[in-house]
């Protein structure tokens, strides 16, 4: 085991003061909880809001395609769509082009909780984007971001 290193404490407040990553996952942390809140009566987190809207498509995506959608691994969603296949909304039906991949789909209860989703959401993210001196620049920012895990290959 390393020996241990004597950090100065200035080092401790630059980090806070100025670490992106730090900063991104506050905020995204805050962000989460107050959609969280709002989402409650619909009977969804801020998360299964994003994974249901996620298979809110023409044709049933694959299991792959969401997960690289929300930059998460294949084996989290699995996760994170069980809760949602045990209360009906969502389905997961192997593809029939090819058997090794599953298609997920919106059931018509998914597509419901969504539809009373939606004005919650729009509400809270017009609230959101009001209080913010450019929305379309940080959201440029956010997706620049999030493409430094696609580079490495940790999302898709």
């Amino acid at each position: 085991m390393p020996a241990a290193v004597d950090l100065a404490f200035e080092t401790t407040l630059m980090v806070r003061d100025t670490c992106l990553c730090l900063h991104a996952q506050r905020a995204a942390r805050a962000l989460a909880r107050r959609f969280d809140i709002a989402l409650k009566p619909a009977g969804i987190s801020s998360g299964q809001f994003s994974l249901l809207m996620s298979l809110n498509r023409p044709e049933p995506p694959t299991l792959g395609s969401v997960a690289a959608l929300l930059a998460m691994d294949r084996t989290t969603l699995t996760a994170n769509l069980k809760p949602l296949e045990r209360r009906s909304l969502v389905e997961t039906a192997p593809d029939p082009a090819d058997r090794r991949a599953r298609r997920l789909r919106l059931t018509p209860a998914g597509r419901a909780v969504l539809g009373g989703a939606v004005p919650i959401w729009r509400r809270l993210h017009a609230e959101i984007e009001a209080a913010l001196s450019d929305p379309d620049q940080l959201r440029a920012d956010l997706n620049r971001l999030s493409e430094f895990g696609r580079q490495d290959g940790l999302a898709g």
